[in-house]
């Protein structure tokens, strides 16, 4: 279970403190799928790097009882300086997985042939990207965080990323923070809208969609 409790979080700025995330909560359990919508400027990549545990929140709390992703589309866990190689031997370290299994799934689902053994700091952004998603679905996460992108590169490759996807959440949770509506009502039971730093959530995908598009 992922669990935040009363999560605020709050910046100072030149007029003094601002409040981005205003009493969160929200409890997660494995077969969950959340979609949250919101403006540009409420606060989501906030609540993305909060539920990533890349920061704290400023009060509250967070419990976490399952392995959650970071978020697939955003970069996250991948060491410039290493070749892609490296980063997936990396991965399988930290996360106690097979060095060798882990390895030849990163090679064969992000196709980078021969970059494979090159430093990822010569990367274009695009094989970055393939990069990331095949580290990303080489974990076999309870939960899965997705930040927007959910598949790369070109046609038959985001197809490839989606189909993975696709089975990986059957026995997982999710949380898809986008703009993608299409991709809410396809993979997220239930939504909720970031508004004024506030989460309101709606049983209904389409409600919750109807209320977004009304800010």
């Amino acid at each position: 279970m992922l669990e935040l409790r009363n999560v605020w979080k709050s910046f100072e700025q030149r007029h003094g403190r601002k409040d981005v995330l205003r009493g969160i909560n929200v409890r997660l359990r494995r077969g969950d799928h959340l979609g949250i919508l919101g403006r540009n400027g409420a606060g989501k990549s906030t609540l993305v790097r909060v539920l990533a545990g890349v920061e704290a929140p400023t009060r509250g709390s967070i419990r976490r009882e399952m392995l959650m992703s970071w978020p697939l589309g955003g970069g996250y866990g991948i060491q410039s300086s290493l070749t892609g190689r490296n980063n997936a031997r990396f991965i399988a370290r930290l996360y106690g997985m097979s060095l060798s299994q882990t390895e030849v799934f990163v090679e064969d689902f992000s196709e980078l042939g021969r970059y494979f053994d090159e430093p990822v700091k010569y990367y274009s952004s695009g094989m970055r990207s393939r990069l990331m998603m095949a580290l990303s679905f080489a974990v076999d996460f309870d939960g899965y965080l997705v930040d927007e992108a959910l598949s790369t590169g070109d046609a038959r490759f985001a197809n490839k990323c989606l189909t993975m996807f696709e089975e990986r959440r059957k026995n997982a949770a999710v949380i898809m923070i986008s703009h993608n509506l299409n991709h809410v009502r396809r993979y997220c039971r239930t939504a909720a809208v970031l508004r004024n730093g506030i989460l309101e959530f709606y049983e209904d995908v389409d409600e919750a969609i109807a209320a977004y598009q009304g800010l």
